[in-house]
């Protein structure tokens, strides 16, 4: 498995390569705009050129995967919030394509009680939508649906939920999964053991089918089983544990997938220490320890 972390690129999307390499990466996570804002500057050509360039120049890190911003809900029963939630995950869409980037996962949205139904309907006529308007400037992009805690309204925390947006959306090959480890414990999909990493694994396969899940969020939860509490933890520190872990990285069905830290930057007891390359050097050692 290729693992690696959410990079900030702070001074330039480029610029995030080295600080990937100096955490220990594998593989990458990135904003390409304000996650903060709506807004997206366009992107200039030289840009693009040093991205490409930096790509080339640290062949070391792929596949790189975006994070559309969070402010995105297509899943919203309001017009207005729909049509401009749709518009910018479009245009999130289109950056990554246009930066060579080959996977882009975005959280599904909150119904916000216009019930569960109607919000599944709003999300699968964005995703009809938007692969049909991308078809031609992101055909080598896949767009991933995150899963999720299923905390308050958020859609997107039940396998079936996934797999209905997936057949409304006639099965597009562009369609897939990102899989966040705290998310889908916090839904109450154990992973804590081996046998049960596998019947879940096995429901998710079974629901959604395998060949959709095309990368990981590698985060502990601070919270229990079916909590419906998104908090991410440091790995092996939280519910899940470092066995939680030891069973996705040692599944060779996932041996070239890639898998990206959300664990928080700093810890309280090593406030000095970098903690992503921790969490890495942590997942590491479990592969190694079953071997």
């Amino acid at each position: 498995m290729k693992l690696g972390a959410h990079i900030s690129t702070a001074g330039g999307l480029h610029t995030a390569f080295d600080r990937a390499i100096a955490t220990g990466c594998d593989t990458m996570l990135i904003f390409t705009k304000s996650n903060r804002q709506w807004a997206a500057k366009p992107l200039t050509t030289a840009e693009i050129d040093q991205f490409h360039h930096a790509a080339e120049t640290h062949p070391r890190i792929a596949p790189v995967a975006v994070h559309a911003t969070y402010l995105i809900n297509i899943a919203s029963p309001k017009a207005d919030l729909w049509e401009k939630s749709y518009l910018a995950l479009k245009i999130e869409v289109e950056r990554a394509a246009v930066l060579g980037i080959p996977l882009i996962t975005f959280h599904p949205g909150s119904h916000v009680d216009s019930g569960e139904e109607a919000g599944l309907a709003q999300i699968g006529r964005a995703l009809v939508r938007l692969l049909a308007e991308t078809e031609q400037t992101a055909a080598q992009t896949t767009i991933c649906l995150e899963t999720m805690a299923g905390q308050g309204t958020n859609l997107g925390s039940k396998f079936e939920q996934l797999a209905q947006l997936i057949a409304t959306a006639e099965n597009h090959p562009r369609l897939g999964v990102c899989m966040d480890t705290c998310h889908i414990f916090a839904a109450g999909y154990d992973i804590r053991t081996p046998e049960a990493y596998a019947a879940t694994i096995a429901e998710f396969d079974s629901v959604v089918g395998l060949d959709r899940l095309k990368f990981f969020h590698f985060n502990d939860s601070q919270h229990a089983l079916g909590s419906n509490k998104d908090r991410h933890e440091h790995i092996g520190r939280g519910f899940i544990g470092e066995q939680g872990f030891a069973n996705f990285v040692n599944d060779p069905r996932f041996a070239h997938h890639a898998a990206h830290l959300e664990t928080p930057k700093e810890d309280d007891d090593q406030p000095t220490a970098e903690m992503d390359a921790v969490n890495l050097a942590t997942l590491r050692k479990l592969v190694l320890s079953a071997e």
